[in-house]
């Protein structure tokens, strides 16, 4: 029998994508292009263990916001913060199945173009996003923002969080999607990542102490 997708050559595996049979060479091509992947298909974990992790070299770097300097300090300082953030995104994630690495990765360097602009001068400027699961996104982390301001408020007495610190935050997990994504325009490897960060779809407390699970790009 041929396959599914090209319809010349012999099929040898079931892609769970099409529901049918298709040919290594199509699934290779195809795979989280014009395929939507199902995060358990034995040939993409097997194609993740083997790809080669894009180098940070590799990438866009205008895309990356080279000008915010991360210190290593800053993450260990700042772990509850990232973590809050990484869990909103998981969060949106499990209630939209359809939302892809760039879905999440677009609505992290809006938020941060916003902190960008408040850290700089001040000025409250939100970047126009029209896409509604992007909106759903950026409404979702910045609820975790202000759940960690009250937080800290609430034991403290005061709120220490600095828009320069939410840039820096934002900016590390935007580095980390490039950096874990394989790019494709249906990729999924980000969005399974984070999803292995928080399997169980319970609340992080923002200031919980805990074991770390910050991993960088």
């Amino acid at each position: 029998m041929s396959c599914t997708i090209c319809e010349k050559r012999k099929e040898k595996r079931f892609c769970p994508a099409v529901h049918g049979r298709i040919c290594p060479q199509c699934c290779g091509e195809q795979r989280e292009v014009t395929l939507d992947c199902p995060p358990d298909c034995i040939y993409l974990l097997q194609a993740r263990e083997h790809e080669r992790p894009r180098s940070m070299q590799d990438l866009d770097q205008a895309a990356l916001f080279p000008q915010v300097e991360i210190a290593q300090q800053f993450l260990y300082d700042h772990e509850p913060l990232i973590l809050g953030l990484s869990y909103a995104l998981a969060k949106s994630a499990r209630a939209n199945r359809a939302l892809t690495d760039s879905d999440l990765i677009a609505a992290l360097t809006a938020l941060a173009t916003t902190y960008e602009t408040l850290a700089q001068s001040g000025l409250h400027y939100e970047a126009p996003v029209t896409n509604l699961s992007h909106q759903a996104l950026l409404a979702e982390m910045q609820r975790a923002l202000q759940e960690y301001r009250e937080t800290e408020h609430k034991h403290l007495g005061f709120t220490r969080l600095r828009d320069a610190d939410i840039l820096r935050a934002l900016v590390f997990l935007v580095r980390m999607a490039h950096g874990r994504s394989s790019g494709r325009p249906r990729s999924r490897a980000f969005v399974d990542f984070i999803f292995a960060q928080f399997p169980e779809p319970a609340p992080i407390a923002l200031t919980q102490e805990a074991g770390s699970r910050i991993v960088m790009p």
